[in-house]
């Protein structure tokens, strides 16, 4: 019960920040990160492009079967995130639910990391994300034009690529289609 008091002021303290700044609360602390770079911007709306026909009706336009979001926040056991990109598969969340911040772990996340969230991504958010049992993620670095795959193996993270510059890449969950590296870091 005397935790109660110092989550609500976080929780607070994380509704009167300004726009132009994301914050996260992570393991009882807030982390406030500067709001995204042009380069980061462009690599994950490139990214959410490429990756939408997941996020179709079934045969539609490509293979379906996702409900991918840009910057969803997660409520996830007293933590408060913001990736950039997450994706559930429909037969966990059939439904987009109406609410702030969803409660059920993403499948899939990716975060495009820049100079001043890289640490927080690569640490204390791997672990949460981990923790909670988010079966793939990806880090993009727009600045070194790579992308790291991961797959959730026992609790931890399984490192099972890194793709660079304008390579042509399948990396799971989304191998159905080819990723054209290149466009994530056009200009």
């Amino acid at each position: 019960m005397s935790d109660k008091p110092r989550t609500e002021s976080i929780y607070e303290e994380l509704e009167r920040l300004p726009p132009e700044v994301t914050g996260e609360i992570i393991d009882g602390k807030l982390y406030v990160s500067p709001g995204p770079r042009f380069i980061h911007s462009r690599a994950a709306t490139r990214l959410l492009k490429r990756i939408g026909p997941f996020d179709e009706e079934e045969g539609e336009t490509g293979p379906g079967g996702w409900l991918i979001l840009f910057e969803p926040r997660l409520h996830l056991n007293g933590n408060v995130l913001r990736p950039d990109l997450a994706g559930w598969r429909r037969e966990r969340m059939p439904e987009m639910p109406d609410v702030v911040g969803a409660e059920l772990a993403p499948d899939w996340l990716c975060e495009v990391l820049s100079p001043s969230t890289a640490a927080l991504d690569r640490n204390q958010k791997m672990a949460v994300y981990a923790r909670e049992g988010v079966r793939h993620l990806w880090l993009i670095d727009p600045r070194l034009q790579t992308l790291e795959v991961y797959r959730l193996h026992g609790g931890d993270w399984q490192r099972l690529g890194v793709h660079t510059g304008n390579a042509v890449v399948h990396a799971e969950p989304f191998e159905a289609l080819p990723l054209k590296l290149a466009s994530l870091w056009e200009r």
